[in-house]
């Protein structure tokens, strides 16, 4: 904690080493509007009320030689209660006594204005965006680093600034940046250089509104690099799931019903993704499968149910360098290819088979992951049951309806889209 008092034209110094001015105080006139404020060379607001906020004025009695003083009571020190005042002043400047106003820092104000300004400006390091041609990582989006407010130079910064008044000035907040785990010109050192496993599924026969969400989601993912020993979640890797970033009402699972929403069909990319992590024998640590079987996941009891934020898929890179996603839709076929460094290992994948099938949909099914060492030894073997219930418990509207007034919790541009979508 600090507390800095602000120096301007006519101050005098008092005997307990704060700066005090016999102004009046600062005029809000004189203070433009907006301020000019940056942080990492991006303009943000600073307005005149915000630096009004930050300051305070307070009016305190000191002694001033060329100052008549037409106080009634003179004793400055019985004012001042302090114990070494009359040491430090002598009777004769009782006569002189003259009320100014000390300009301080709301020091509480100052955090609150920085952390609220943080939310704006705070961003987490970039890695590349890479992808393989020719047998060799190229980079498509580059790194960028992160950036975040350095709170304690910024309460100095702001200080300065308004202790010296010259508005026109731009105040620059220093800031602190992470650099990406995966920069730009770090690829050649990644060992990234082979396939090590792939996974496929089939969405002939989804609507157009199904077809969207998936190549949508599917971009979201290409690219993306998974170090060493990283525990991978899809949820957190997918982001936001609206209107507002790009996605469309279609049917989901929900609530022992299906139902319309916003990003129906995106289980299609998890469980592709879960099959390339199958296939790369990786340590598959979240899973789950769909309430009822959907013939999109085909072959039965491979398939991998998400939803934000659970259930998610999770799995963990065991391999002993970095894995490179590169997604590809051809026709009606979703592509998840997992690019890394091989050590060696086999993977045998048993089933997938169903064990029970009932007359009413019902059905049960199972598969296994064998996992084999560069000698043939085998490291690992884990097995995925799956077990669905009835169709007929998850009642199907059918056509999908078509809204023709904005539902009242659809933003504007989700409506827009919608609309766009269904030629409205």
């Amino acid at each position: 904690m600090f507390c800095l008092f602000l120096a301007f034209p006519g101050t005098t110094r008092a005997e307990n080493g704060l700066l005090i001015s016999s102004s009046r105080g600062i005029s809000p006139d004189k203070i433009p509007l907006e301020l000019p404020l940056k942080v990492d060379g991006k303009d943000y607001s600073f307005s005149r009320s915000d630096a009004l906020n930050l300051i305070q004025e307070t009016s305190q009695l000191f002694p001033d030689p060329n100052y008549r003083s037409e106080i009634e009571n003179p004793d400055f020190c019985l004012y001042k209660k302090s114990l070494n005042c009359r040491l430090v002043f002598p009777y004769t400047n009782y006569a002189h006594i003259k009320k100014a106003y000390v300009r301080s820092l709301k020091t509480e104000n100052i955090k609150t204005f920085l952390q609220n300004l943080a939310q704006k400006t705070d961003t987490g390091p970039v890695n590349a965006k890479l992808q393989m041609a020719d047998g060799k990582v190229s980079v498509f989006a580059l790194s960028s680093p992160g950036v975040q407010l350095d709170m304690d130079k910024s309460e100095q910064a702001i200080a300065e600034y308004l202790s010296q008044g010259d508005f026109k000035t731009t105040l620059a907040l220093p800031v602190k940046k992470t650099d990406p785990e995966v920069s730009t010109d770090s690829i050649e050192n990644l060992g990234i250089n082979t396939l090590i496993g792939e996974g496929v599924s089939d969405f002939h026969g989804s609507p157009k509104n199904r077809i969207f969400n998936i190549n949508t989601a599917t971009q979201r993912f290409n690219g993306l690099l998974i170090k060493p020993g990283e525990e991978f979640s899809f949820v957190q890797n997918l982001g936001p799931v609206d209107g507002e970033h790009n996605y469309l009402p279609e049917l989901v699972i929900k609530n022992d019903k299906t139902e319309p929403e916003f990003g129906g069909g995106i289980c299609q990319v998890s469980t592709t993704a879960f099959r390339a992590a199958i296939y790369s024998g990786l340590k598959i640590t979240m899973r789950q499968n769909h309430a009822y079987p959907v013939n999109y996941y085909n072959p039965q009891g491979m398939d991998s149910t998400v939803y934000i934020p659970r259930p998610d898929l999770r799995f963990v890179n065991n391999t002993p360098g970095y894995i490179l996603i590169e997604t590809r839709i051809e026709g009606t076929k979703l592509f998840f290819d997992f690019y890394g460094t091989s050590d060696g290992r086999s993977i045998k994948v048993i089933g997938p088979r169903i064990t029970e099938r009932g007359s009413d949909g019902s059905m049960k099914a199972t598969f296994s992951q064998e996992v084999y060492d560069k000698d043939g030894n085998l490291q690992r073997s884990d097995v995925f049951n799956s077990s669905y219930a009835s169709p007929s418990k998850y009642p199907h509207p059918g056509a999908e309806p078509v809204f023709t007034e904005k539902p009242k919790d659809w933003s504007k541009n989700e409506w827009d889209n919608y609309k766009k979508a269904h030629s409205l």
